[in-house]
């Protein structure tokens, strides 16, 4: 097979997981909603930068990363 089809089909497979993952891990994880997330509201506006959310979902796929190098 096609290296290039072979990482599309593992990466749509990937996708599919961290879709289901966060539909369901969202009824016990707000990630979005957490303390620390900027809201700034206004009458017309409002703004929503998720700090805090960031910076878990940056923990969690550097130790996925560094996991994947370990075991590799």
């Amino acid at each position: 097979m096609n290296p290039v089809a072979k990482l599309l089909i593992i990466g749509g497979a990937v996708l599919i997981v961290v879709g289901l993952l966060w539909q369901i891990g969202g009824r016990f994880l707000p990630l979005g909603r957490l303390p620390g997330d900027i809201v700034v509201e206004k009458e017309n506006f409002k703004f929503y930068f998720p700090v805090v959310t960031c910076i878990v979902i940056s923990i969690v796929l550097t130790l996925a990363s560094y996991l994947f190098r370990l075991f590799k």
